[in-house]
């Protein structure tokens, strides 16, 4: 920030610059020249700089010290404070967020010294009130709107709401009437008022704040003071739509010691609940839609024959409030899920908005500068006279000296000033709109201006208008139990989401067994109309989901399972690229981080958290690889380097939670194994793992032992409960040392002495097979070297290769016995491209025999690269002959191609006898050369 001036040099008295074209000056201000008049010796009690908490409060105690009572005290205090707030903001340019931290501040602190003149007063009438255990109870003033977000305007009325945490009966003084017990209630009720009387009444000295209750429970009809628990039962019967924004920049403002103790946090445990959701929550775009309406109608009203009302640089059209509306709009929907939306700037919610993907940058940038713009001209207003009004003014003097203080000009001939206002308001406006369209179409279903009654989902009139196949469809889900207790409101939407989709055929190439299986999907989700209102928020949405489905069958599938993930839809840009797992990480870690700031790091949320992320990654993935943006091999990757991401921050999470643990980091890492050791990880595969733990430097290793063991039972309980947001994995463990039959974790020296073969305890030839493919995936990275280590040993160790190639042909008769593929129909049995000969499971065998049998001779062979890398390099290095280890690497990859397109439409992978000739010889001249 650019130094500011340490006082006001001009105290009215003398000449203003009037020079239209000089820098404006605080002096153009009559509520500036008023004050300089008015309490000229009193402008030298501030320091100089920006007014701070200690600087008002010593402010208000030495104009108490020198004869003003508390009232006046508070009266002066504020219109000094605003009088240097104007000199820092007009004559240097102070940032917007100094202003009004500044004009929060003095709010804070002038309340908190009427907060505790009112308690003294009413505890020398009544005594302290009591709640049941006999320790005081707590009073909360709470700030609502900009006080609450710190934004407080310099003209600004503050919107309070009061609670108690608990109803009783004051102590009482003796048996007098005056000294009378009376209920926590009475008693807060009079603290009330002797708020207002302190606070904003308007004297002689004018008042400290207007204060406004009209936010509170019931509104104006309510109580001045609630309790917490009347408060809960509020939000729970009676709670509107339009209250969870205003809940939403709530804060504890008085008094200044429940800020910092954490007495108040049971009632952040009340709110929060409220304003946020647990699901994707876009059935509140109707609740603000409807509040927009009342607001703009009146603001129309008040400018009905005065059109310099329509100047309003908060209420009208692209204003401050639909910049505020726009932001709280996507922080509610969202809020339950990414915390780290909840909070109450304006400015820094547009930052995380971005920072979560759920608006572009550039629109964030401008709105951003769209609310400075009109803050800081908000503000200039306001400095004119001290009122608390949002019009711009229609004099030319104040008009040009306001576009001078932000460094614009506005004369007869030009006004920068409205040409700006103009711009930023059109863009507000246009994106405000954008994001509160109502949801409709033209055509079937959506018509909104074709008259005729609105389509009932079960009408023929509306069936007749769709295709037959679709109306036989909606005919049958008509009939549904499900569908015919429904509310009327939600078959409309449905009747709405299904005539848009029907009409998607047309208008945007979407095939029709797409629309049939939209409508399959629709079925489940009848309860769940925050996923029906997303897709009558969003069209575009609709169309993508619509595409998706038309591309594959199993996306329908995983879509019923997770429905949530369908909003990753809405940003196409999280649709295109790669899986990052920088990136991944680090939004999971700030995720955390703000369940942590908000006292909620319970495992529940850390258990949903980590499903969510998880979820909607691989939904990412899915779209990409359905439309052809990725090959097969980059979408295994893609899951893999996913699963060893979401392992990684479940074993730091989870540790945090363990009660056992003896240390700070856990000493432990996951070795894995299969699909997931050989990065060929598929949608829905387990995952094979082997857990490990360091103790050499244990000072009681079975202790350690102990703890390591409790914590991996925690860990794969975090990695397979099935919670309210879905599954995450499912865990084989069955490869560790001894099976099924041995521990579940094992210290790394005992597994570098199983797999080395020492002592009477080691692994056999199929464990040493499986490990061709093992890695370290997750945990503590010091820990990898060790375990590739040994990985190499046993990949180097001389073999008898007679004997391998018989125990592993024995093996591979075994595994192909468990899966046979029988014929059908006296026709020869069919092809499955894993499990009969010719088919993948041939190809993994010969490359691990390959490995086991040739890596003592060709270090090469021991590197972790995959059977298609594997294959070309045994050829090149002369273990198979010309041809054959690229014809078998070829022959792998259209395999695997066949098996993933085939899942990916719930088709079987066991395919006409004749099918993949080529392929099946390729993999029978490897085997031939592998095994003779």
């Amino acid at each position: 920030m650019r130094s500011l001036p340490e006082t006001s040099t001009n105290n009215g008295d003398g000449p203003v610059n009037a020079c239209p074209t000089g820098p404006a000056q605080a002096a153009h201000s009559r509520f500036v020249q008023r004050i300089r008049r008015r309490y000229p010796a009193e402008l030298a009690l501030l320091p100089p700089g920006v007014p701070g908490r200690e600087a008002i409060g010593a402010l208000i105690d030495t104009l108490q010290s020198g004869g003003r009572a508390l009232p006046a005290a508070l009266r002066v205090a504020r219109q000094l404070v605003i009088e240097r707030l104007a000199v820092l903001d007009i004559e240097a340019h102070a940032p917007l967020d100094t202003v009004t931290l500044t004009m929060s501040t003095l709010a804070e602190v002038t309340l908190d010294r009427a907060l505790a003149q009112a308690f003294a007063d009413q505890d020398a009438r009544h005594g302290i009130p009591c709640k049941a255990d006999g320790r005081r109870a707590a009073f909360w003033v709470l700030g609502m709107g900009k006080l609450g977000a710190v934004e407080l305007n310099v003209s600004s009325d503050i919107d309070l709401i009061y609670v108690y945490d608990e109803d009783g009966q004051t102590a009482g003084h003796g048996n007098s009437r005056a000294g009378a017990s009376i209920s926590n209630h009475e008693y807060f009720s009079q603290v009330a008022r002797t708020l207002y009387a302190l606070i904003g009444e308007t004297t002689e000295d004018g008042n400290v704040f207007r204060v406004d209750l009209a936010l509170r429970p019931n509104g104006n009809s309510g109580p001045p003071v609630v309790s917490l628990a009347m408060l809960e039962e509020y939000f729970l019967v009676q709670g509107r739509e339009w209250e969870r924004f205003a809940w939403l920049k709530s804060r504890v403002v008085a008094p200044a010691s429940a800020m910092t103790s954490g007495e108040a946090l049971p009632l952040r445990d009340v709110v929060i609940p409220f304003v946020f959701r647990r699901y994707l929550d876009y059935g509140v775009f109707e609740g603000l839609r409807q509040l927009h309406r009342k607001i703009r109608d009146e603001a129309a009203r008040r400018a009905a024959g005065r059109p310099e009302r329509a100047n309003d640089v908060k209420l009208s059209r692209g204003g401050i409030r639909e910049i505020e509306f726009t932001v709280q709009l996507l922080q509610v929907v969202r809020g339950g899920q990414f915390p780290e939306l909840r909070t109450r700037s304006t400015l820094t919610a547009l930052e995380r908005l971005v920072a979560v993907g759920v608006m572009k940058p550039e629109t964030a940038g401008k709105l951003a500068e769209a609310y400075r713009f009109l803050r800081r001209l908000e503000h200039r207003i306001q400095y004119l006279d001290d009122q608390q009004t949002h019009l711009l003014p229609t004099d030319d003097a104040d008009l040009g000296w306001i576009a001078r203080s932000m460094g614009l000009i506005c004369t007869a001939d030009t006004c920068e000033l409205l040409d700006t206002l103009g711009t930023h308001r059109e863009f507000v406006a246009t994106e405000f709109d954008a994001l509160l369209h109502d949801g409709r179409t033209p055509g079937a279903g959506g018509c909104k201006s074709c008259g005729g009654p609105p389509p009932q989902l079960d009408g023929e009139a509306f069936l007749e208008r769709l295709p037959a196949a679709i109306a036989a469809r909606v005919r049958s889900f008509c009939a549904t139990p499900k569908v015919a207790v429904l509310r009327d409101e939600t078959k409309l939407r449905l009747a709405k989401l299904i005539g848009r989709a029907s009409l998607a055929i047309d208008e945007v190439d979407i095939r029709e067994d797409a629309v049939l299986r939209f409508i399959d999907w629709l079925e489940p989700l009848l309860r769940r109309e925050s996923y029906l209102a997303l897709l009558a928020e969003r069209p575009e949405v609709l169309n993508r989901l619509l595409r998706l489905l038309g591309l594959a069958r199993w996306p329908m599938r995983y879509l019923m399972r997770h429905p949530g993930v369908i909003d990753e839809l809405a940003d196409a840009r999280a649709l295109q690229g790669r899986f990052e797992r920088a990136a991944y990480l680090r939004d999971l870690n700030e995720r955390h981080s703000a369940w942590k700031r908000g006292g909620q790091a319970d495992e529940e949320s850390l258990l949903d958290t980590l499903r969510r992320a998880h979820h909607a990654e691989v939904f990412r993935t899915l779209v990409r690889d359905v439309e052809g943006a990725l090959s097969v091999e980059q979408v295994a990757d893609d899951l893999s380097a996913l699963a060893d991401a979401t392992l990684d921050c479940a074993i730091r999470w989870a540790w945090q939670h363990l009660r056992q643990r003896h240390r700070d980091d856990p000493h432990f890492a996951v070795v894995a194994y299969g699909k997931l050791g050989g990065k060929e990880l598929g949608y829905g595969s387990d995952l094979d793992v082997v857990f490990l733990f360091d103790d050499a430097d244990e000072a009681d290793p079975d202790k350690a032992a102990e703890v390591y063991a409790a914590f991996v039972r925690k860990l794969i309980t975090w990695l397979t409960l099935r919670t309210a947001a879905g599954e995450l994995f499912d865990i084989d463990t069955a490869l560790r040392p001894n099976g099924n039959s041995g521990l579940l974790v094992t210290s790394i020296a005992s597994f570098e002495r199983y797999q080395a073969g020492r002592g009477s305890n080691t692994a056999w030839t199929w464990e040493h097979q499986a490990i061709t493919r093992a890695r370290w995936c997750a945990g503590e990275p010091a820990l990898a070297p060790r375990v590739e280590a040994v990985r190499r040993a046993v990949l180097a160790a001389p073999r008898d290769a007679a004997a391998l190639r018989e125990e592993v042909r024995t093996m591979r008769e075994r595994v192909r016995a468990a899966h046979p593929v029988p014929a059908r129909d006296g026709q020869p049995p069919p092809f499955d491209v894993k499990h009969s000969e010719g088919g993948m499971m041939d190809v993994e065998f010969a490359v691990q025999t390959l490995v086991l049998a040739h890596g003592a001779a060709h270090p090469a062979l021991r590197d972790d690269i995959g059977n298609i890398a594997l294959l070309r390099l045994a050829e090149t290095v002369g273990l198979l002959p010309p041809g054959v280890g690229q014809g078998a690497a070829d022959a792998y990859r259209e395999l695997r191609r066949a098996q993933h397109r085939a899942r990916l439409d719930e088709a079987p992978t066991q395919f006409d006898g004749e099918a993949f000739a080529t392929e099946r010889a390729a993999v029978r001249a490897l085997s031939r050369a592998v095994f003779g």
